[in-house]
């Protein structure tokens, strides 16, 4: 069975998306953030500040790797996947790719101090969007737009997702 992937911004809210569509799909979740977090017994935070972003990338490669073997698994990915293009080949292979590309006016008004890229700098994040908005649309299968609630864009994803990959 596929699995369904989920891409965006950071902030734009891929694990709480996935956790809703693992509930209304029956799938388990994984979040490659979170494995990363798993295996290297530390936060992301820590990771980029005594590692740098490279080790950080590498290790996201190698957890993308592993979630990408899965079937039948919902993967929230980390905001910069999209930057390595094997990180999306890997993706696409057993994956329906979903970016959810939710306004940017939104995520900016929230809480994003324990993002290593973005922190309480608003203006960071329009630089990483401007940066990495190319990148999403151009992996993509599917967009997901205008979705102001977590439930919304679950129950849009869900429908797609399904219609796609049914018998």
């Amino acid at each position: 069975m596929k699995n369904l992937v989920l891409i965006g911004m950071p902030g734009c809210g891929k694990t709480k998306v996935g956790k809703e569509l693992s509930k209304r799909l029956h799938m388990p979740a994984v979040d490659t953030d979170q494995m990363i977090v798993e295996a290297a017994g530390r936060s992301i935070p820590e990771i980029f500040s005594g590692d740098g972003e490279a080790v950080f990338r590498d290790m996201e490669t190698a957890a993308v790797r592993k979630a990408a073997a899965m079937s039948g698994t919902v993967i929230a990915t980390g905001g910069g996947v999209v930057l390595r293009k094997e990180n999306m080949e890997a993706l696409r292979e057993n994956g329906v790719i979903f970016f959810r590309d939710r306004a940017i006016e939104d995520i900016a008004g929230e809480e994003h101090s324990g993002r290593p890229l973005i922190g309480s700098d608003s203006e960071k994040l329009y630089k990483l969007y401007t940066e990495r908005i190319s990148l999403y649309k151009k992996y993509a299968q599917h967009t997901i737009s205008d979705t102001k609630t977590v439930e919304e864009a679950a129950k849009l994803i869900a429908a797609i997702f399904l219609e796609e990959c049914s018998p």
